[in-house]
């Protein structure tokens, strides 16, 4: 008559099978059998492949979890982060007369526009210097000022910002250049 050692015994860690003359045991999901067949030791899920979780995966007994940094939440898909736009849920520190601006993880307030003499301001992202004013002859028409997400991931070259040149003003002539902030020669003009 067999022995069921599972029920005298139970030599398992975990979970105990009885066979003809023997037994075998078996462990639960997240976890293997040691060589000696009976200990169950936690698997590290993490370790086999890097693309379990977006951002950080956590080992846990028998699964692990995911993480995401500050300024993000997990998904639905318990993988994924997604950046809180402090701006849209008024999760932000600016002054009324700041603007949020999002950017991913974080926000920053950004401070109106001030146009410098001679120009004066049009609206919230334009100065005029006015033709009538003898120190704007040799200065631009209109500054505008423009704030843009530049989402990291895109494919480049790509097109991120378009001006054109009117022929509005007779004898006007164009010249349009990237004053500041291309310091490491990321963008071009065409």
């Amino acid at each position: 008559i067999d022995v069921n050692e599972c029920t005298t015994e139970n030599p398992c860690t975990q979970t105990c099978v009885n066979t003809y003359g023997s037994f075998l045991c078996r462990c639960e999901p997240g976890y293997e059998l040691e060589a000696d067949g009976v200990n169950c030791s936690d698997m590290d899920e993490c370790s086999f492949s890097e693309f379990l979780c977006q951002h950080e995966c956590v080992n846990a007994p028998g699964s692990y979890y995911c993480i995401c940094p500050s300024g993000y939440n997990l998904l639905d898909d318990s993988r994924s982060c997604q950046d809180i736009n402090e701006c849209e849920t008024r999760n932000f520190t600016c002054t009324l007369q700041q603007t949020c601006f999002n950017i991913p993880g974080e926000y920053k307030c950004l401070d109106p526009v001030r146009c410098e003499e001679p120009y004066i301001q049009i609206n919230e992202n334009r100065c005029m210097c006015p033709a009538e004013n003898t120190g704007c002859r040799d200065q631009p028409f209109t500054i505008l000022y423009r704030v843009m997400d530049m989402v990291s991931g895109r494919s480049v070259p790509s097109d991120i910002f378009q001006m054109q040149a009117t022929t509005r003003y007779p004898g006007a002539y164009y010249i349009f250049q990237i004053k500041s902030g291309n310091e490491g020669r990321e963008f071009y003009m065409r």
